[in-house]
């Protein structure tokens, strides 16, 4: 499968199968982030990876992981931050966010599903997972056997906008 393709079967799954998620995918998944470009090579990504159930109900503090048998929580390290020194732009929530996606895409493209999770409670998740004070959860990513039905790769042209409304050429 090709990158794009890739890209248009990934889905927001909502409903996972009672199944964990074999070591050398988890291991691919893991590789993925690894490799993601992060500004200035900081790396500031740390990510929790939990697959333990009584680790996982920790999430039910502040966000709905739909009964996922992995979990990733990608936190950004403040100690590790690049800031773009002409305005001041700190760069964490954007090196998470590529961590994330590479992370994903990599999942979809092994036969998982996944759901990309920003609407969760950041306190209510450092305190259930004890995270020290330089982390700060960024996304949270759920990772498993869909037990949703899968949805058509040819949905993005009804579902999205058209590219001529967010896309320019050589002047706005």
């Amino acid at each position: 499968m090709n990158t794009l393709d890739i890209i248009k079967k990934r889905f927001s799954v909502r409903k996972y199968e009672n199944k964990p998620v074999e070591q050398e995918k988890l291991d691919a998944i893991l590789d993925a982030a690894h490799c993601a470009p992060t500004a200035a090579n900081m790396q500031p990504q740390k990510i929790l990876v939990v697959q333990d159930p009584n680790n996982l109900k920790k999430f039910s503090a502040g966000a709905n992981t739909y009964g996922a048998p992995l979990v990733m929580l990608v936190c950004a390290d403040l100690n590790s931050v690049w800031t773009r020194p002409y305005d001041g732009k700190n760069m964490v929530d954007i090196d998470a966010s590529i961590v994330t996606d590479h992370m994903m895409l990599t999942a979809t493209d092994l036969g998982l599903g996944t759901c990309w999770i920003t609407y969760f409670d950041p306190e209510a998740i450092r305190k259930a997972f004890d995270l020290p004070k330089e982390l700060i959860p960024v996304n949270i990513l759920t990772i498993g056997y869909s037990a949703d039905k899968e949805l058509a790769s040819d949905r993005h042209s009804q579902t999205r906008k058209p590219l001529n409304d967010t896309v320019s050429f050589e002047k706005y």
